[in-house]
């Protein structure tokens, strides 16, 4: 009698715990993290070099789309700008060492390529994450368009 309670308590416990394992959620609907780092460089030699980075999320963009990546490319950029005006730079880069923003814009783009590249439509049953909040004041925007 005792093995049989024991064994209709583990069975019990068993089929309790694939219960709760059904309520969560898929692997696939989980959030992941949707973003790239645009990285600003300033400065000729390599002891002077600092640097600033800032994420610029596309949750809420369909990279497949052409619009999704105009609005993509265009934070980049925007993001890019920002970073290294906040590192001082005033003018443009030569030849030889190209500017803060020429730099960080050339790495976001190639790195936006390769994901747009392979970037799946998101379906109809997509719902866009979170909007974006740029890093920089809505006005600082407005002088960029």
């Amino acid at each position: 009698m005792k093995r049989l309670d024991m064994f209709t308590s583990a069975m019990l416990a068993l089929v309790a715990g694939a219960g709760l394992a059904s309520l969560a959620p898929p692997a696939a609907a989980q959030s992941t993290v949707e973003e790239l780092t645009v990285t600003g460089r300033y400065g000729r030699a390599p002891d002077s070099v600092r640097s600033l980075s800032q994420t610029v999320g596309y949750a809420d963009l369909d990279l497949s789309t052409e619009a999704g990546k105009r609005e993509f490319r265009h934070r980049l950029q925007l993001t890019a700008r920002y970073l290294c005006e906040k590192l001082g730079e005033t003018g443009s880069g030569d030849a030889v060492a190209p500017s803060c923003r020429d730099a960080a814009v050339k790495d976001a783009m190639q790195r936006a390529g390769t994901l747009e590249s392979g970037f799946a439509p998101r379906g109809t049953t997509w719902v866009a994450g979170p909007a974006w909040t740029a890093p920089y004041p809505k006005d600082w925007m407005t002088k960029y368009p």
